[in-house]
């Protein structure tokens, strides 16, 4: 065994990776990434104590926000990178322990490994990486809720990083990453104690999710009933995956005037929601579907490509070079365009400047996709939508948020929406919408039967509209609502997304196309009699559960 993995949906024979990661991470990749959370352990230690002293360092926090999400998946698969942010994290280490002792505190006798273990030697990394993995952690279910809890974090860390790039933060969510970091080494916790802090954690995902969608619509305006172009037009182009916004809005105005359009790819698909993005005629729409397609669409789409958060797959030579990373997201080999300094923009003129030299997009489909049903946009039709509740002409809710992946077995979630009464509506949310976004539907009374929130952190919106439901329809419990919950998951985010749901009481989800291999039997146990957590069936038989048939 080479290195072990189970953080996705898609771990080898749905128990884990142990030689290399089906994203494409290499072993060596994979166990650097367990020595940076190792690392990260430490600091949440050192950090803990002095938030005690009055000691609240936003370097060592935004170091330990980055890191987080670097180590989620399809988001970094450059070992030099690792090896920097190991060095970083052990030199911050280290000077927060100085911060400590001048500020009279006395670091405690039997501090754990993470907190004192160092080095500066690649090898030296090499076989301490081998000793501190997963697998270190015998016990599998506290192994499987501690690492619960650790993706849970990297969820958590990645809404974090989009609200801090748009300027905004929350104290309270940087010490909750730390004291979650450091409950992982504390081997007197019982099963209970970490059981209460997966939901604890899944109290910060609400919290998390809640910055976020404040900063994105403060930032930009509440997401609107829109149609998005999915044809192309005859220009040089960008196209933008991954899910910052703010990346989006520094390239939209440095390829103003330039003659260079730009298309949205993946998760990125919402921003055209957004107002202030609008403005911009040479926006042009979204080219392509969720990101495992990106293998033949990068190909097609001609022009450079920007990533600017997960999810990359390992490129293929035939646009290798036309690809661009930035910020937690990194490739051997492929240009990465640097965090930008304080006060001023990102640099995108390479990418630009490529982008100039190269053919329009090839043509992959055309007409329209609709979306935009936030919880702004969504309370302004809710007459309409409370009225056919009650006239009987809207039967049921499913929430189908979540991700899409390359397994055949997601077809599921094609079916189910095929296969479902017509007086009933999906609420998505994530690229767990490709399955379906694109079929003709339908509406029930003018409310189309798929209304789509925006990014995997809109799920926080779904959340607030089931809430808002509870409260118009004078409920005392959100599970008495004509509501079910289908989720697909594939990373980290919906790790964040599940106990935020959790935490919100929300019970009876489905989760599919497979429960995560982290969850060890006993887990699984607990998350059923507790919260209702169940797996998928066949389309026939769900349906026939969640009718009530």
């Amino acid at each position: 065994m080479s290195m072990f993995c189970f953080q996705c949906q898609e771990t080898a024979k749905g128990t884990g990776c142990t030689i290399k990661g089906v994203c494409g991470k290499t072993a060596d990749v994979s166990n650097l990434q367990d020595l940076l959370i190792y690392v990260l352990r430490g600091i949440a230690i050192h950090s803990l104590q002095a938030r005690e002293l009055g000691i609240v360092r936003q370097d060592v926090d935004k170091f330990v926000m980055e890191s987080l999400f670097a180590t989620i998946t399809n988001a970094n698969f450059d070992n030099a990178s690792f090896v920097a942010r190991v060095r970083e994290g052990l030199a911050l280490r280290e000077s927060l322990k100085q911060d400590i002792l001048e500020a009279g505190g006395v670091l405690p006798a039997n501090l754990h490994d993470s907190a004192t273990w160092t080095s500066d030697s690649a090898v030296e990394f090499d076989q301490k990486a081998a000793q501190v993995g997963i697998l270190a952690t015998e016990n599998e279910d506290v192994r499987s809720l501690r690492e619960l809890i650790i993706y849970g974090l990297k969820g958590m860390a990645a809404y974090a990083e989009h609200a801090f790039a748009l300027g905004y933060d929350d104290n309270s969510i940087f010490a909750f990453m730390m004291k979650g970091l450091a409950a992982t080494t504390d081997d007197t916790l019982s099963a209970d104690q970490l059981v209460a802090l997966v939901l604890e954690t899944g109290k910060y995902g609400v919290d998390v999710m809640a910055l976020l969608d404040k900063a994105n619509t403060t930032t930009y305006g509440h997401p609107e009933l829109t149609k998005v172009n999915i044809g192309v037009r005859n220009n040089p182009a960008i196209l933008i995956s991954g899910h910052d916004l703010k990346d989006l809005e520094e390239l939209l105005i440095q390829t103003e005037g330039t003659g260079v359009d730009v298309y949205t790819h993946g998760e990125m698909l919402p921003a055209h929601y957004y107002p202030a993005f609008k403005k911009y005629d040479h926006f042009v729409g979204n080219y392509g579907n969720a990101w495992w397609k990106q293998d033949k669409e990068f190909d097609s789409f001609n022009g450079a490509i920007l990533l600017t958060t997960n999810c990359l797959v390992p490129p293929k030579d035939s646009y290798k070079n036309r690809l661009f990373t930035t910020s937690v997201v990194g490739y051997e080999g492929v240009k990465h365009i640097p965090a930008r300094e304080e006060g001023k923009t990102k640099d995108f003129s390479a990418i630009v400047e490529l982008a100039k030299t190269l053919p329009a997009p090839t043509e992959i489909e055309t007409g329209e996709i609709v979306g935009g049903f936030a919880h702004n946009q969504i309370f302004a039709v809710a007459d309409k939508v409370v009225e056919a509740v009650k006239s009987g002409a809207l039967k049921r809710f499913f929430v189908m948020a979540g991700c899409d992946g390359r397994m055949k077995s997601r077809d599921y979630y094609t079916e189910f929406a095929k296969a479902i009464p017509k007086d009933t509506v999906i609420l998505t949310a994530g690229c767990a919408k490709y399955k379906y976004n694109k079929l003709d539907l339908g509406d029930i009374g003018g409310i189309p039967r798929v209304l789509d929130a925006g990014q995997c952190n809109d799920s926080y919106s779904l959340a607030v509209v089931a809430l808002k439901l509870k409260e118009i329809f004078g409920l005392d419990d959100v599970n008495k609502l004509p509501i079910s919950y289908n989720i697909a998951w594939h990373e980290q985010k919906a790790v964040i997304v599940l106990l935020a749901l959790l935490y919100l009481g929300v019970k009876d989800i489905h989760l599919g196309p497979t429960l995560p291999g982290f969850l060890s039997p006993n887990v699984v146990k607990v998350l059923v009699e507790n919260f209702g957590i169940a797996g998928i069936n066949t389309v026939e038989d769900d349906i026939k559960l969640f009718m009530g048939a």
